[in-house]
């Protein structure tokens, strides 16, 4: 079989992309100059801002109610076994996914300095001790990525089980967190700060993921009942605002629940940002398994396939590659709408916040305290959406 004749590939150097991009015609001249003074503008004023008029001594001292809110001091110590326990998960991880490249290349050595320089400015204005403790676990990061590697390298099939091992150790922090068996026990709807958003977040993605896969199949079932029943949820949920489902769930749903039954406001919470994200789920899925050819159904049918092998093996894995940018859209949507609990009462990041502000001490610093959190939010979106981009990188969903 001869050898494909591969396109050739055109390396363009930056100064040519420049001229090309930015210098081509009068015109983009004139747009690329108003730009750089826009950016330029902005860019100052920020900076002056941020250094000579800002006073961020409201974030320094107020870090450990931002990252873990009012969480009991004298058990302070479950968080960074927590943080321990996740660095040390996400160190393997990095280490059995590139056992057959180079580990710390330049873009790897470049964010481990970045994580260093910003975890001794993030925990000095707190304690030398944090500081020590997040550059330790930075040391604990590179070691167990390292190991990890040389276990990926050995142990070739220890990829197939990393999701697994990520969700059972989201229930093994959970319970070091919430405490339970030899544990002090600690009250879900204690836990606040950025711990009670990503709690939220983590477990309503978890949730609406398969919730959405079912309603996106069922919507495209054979049986009426099914379909009907699919359709009206989704449409009904998605002609619904956010928070007011958020007051639903909060208020009516112990109504209609046993007496000897309540369930804490998280875990009400947890159930209308699940209801309402599965129902965009479902639609997202939905063009996905619209984009697989009824050519290959028909020809698994014809292999003798029941309709679930169909659906798990040939028709799910295409349809949910082919909309891994969108499914990702939503769960960062949805990690935004966590903002919205500090409305139904509970003390998330922007609660915390809030809280912070109703000191007198520091009252007036909005700006400081929102564009920390912002930053906050920031990081975590990007850090799903790179995960999203790799995702599709590593599934070639960009070939043909």
């Amino acid at each position: 079989m001869p050898n494909p004749i591969l396109s050739p590939v055109y390396h363009i150097s930056p100064l040519t992309w420049v001229k090309k991009n930015l210098f081509s015609t009068w015109y983009n001249i004139l747009l690329t100059f108003i730009s750089i003074l826009f950016l330029y503008w902005i860019g100052s004023g920020l900076i002056h801002w941020s250094f000579d008029q800002a006073q961020w001594e409201v974030v320094g001292a107020n870090l450990r109610l931002f990252f873990v809110g009012r969480y009991p001091v004298t058990l302070l110590w479950r968080t960074w076994l927590s943080l321990g326990i996740i660095t040390t998960l996400a160190g393997f991880s990095w280490g059995i996914l590139y056992c057959r490249t180079k580990l710390f290349n330049r873009a790897a050595l470049g964010l481990i300095c970045l994580l260093a320089v910003g975890f001794s400015l993030l925990a000095i204005p707190v304690s030398v001790r944090s500081s020590l403790s997040l550059l330790g676990l930075l040391i604990l990061l590179i070691i167990s990525g390292w190991k990890g590697q040389k276990l990926g390298q050995e142990f070739p099939g220890l990829k197939t089980w990393l999701g697994l091992t990520w969700v059972s150790t989201f229930f093994v922090i959970l319970l070091v967190l919430q405490g339970g068996l030899f544990f002090q026990t600690v009250k879900l709807d204690d836990l606040s700060g950025l711990m009670l958003t990503l709690l939220t977040a983590v477990v309503s993605i978890t949730l609406s993921f398969p919730f959405g896969v079912l309603l996106a199949l069922g919507r495209q079932n054979d049986l009426l009942v099914v379909r009907w029943l699919s359709i009206a949820y989704i449409e009904i949920i998605r002609g619904l605002p956010l928070i007011g489902i958020l007051f639903m769930v909060q208020v009516m749903l112990p109504l209609v629940l046993p007496m000897e039954v309540r369930l804490d406001r998280v875990i009400r919470a947890i159930a209308g940002l699940t209801l309402f994200s599965s129902a965009y789920l479902a639609e997202n899925i939905r063009g996905g398994l619209q984009s697989i050819p009824k050519g290959q159904i028909e020809a698994a049918r014809a292999l003798g396939l029941n309709t679930i092998f169909v659906s798990t093996l040939i028709v799910l894995p295409q349809a949910l590659k082919a909309v891994i940018p969108t499914i990702v859209g939503q769960f960062i949507s949805l990690f935004k709408d966590t903002s919205l609990l500090a409305i139904v009462g509970l003390v998330d990041l922007l609660g915390i916040s809030q809280s912070i502000l109703a000191n007198p001490k520091f009252i007036g610093r909005y700006a400081e305290v929102y564009l920390f959190i912002a930053v906050i939010y920031w990081l975590f979106c990007y850090l799903m959406s790179l995960a999203s981009r790799q995702l599709e990188q590593k599934l070639n969903t960009s070939k043909t």
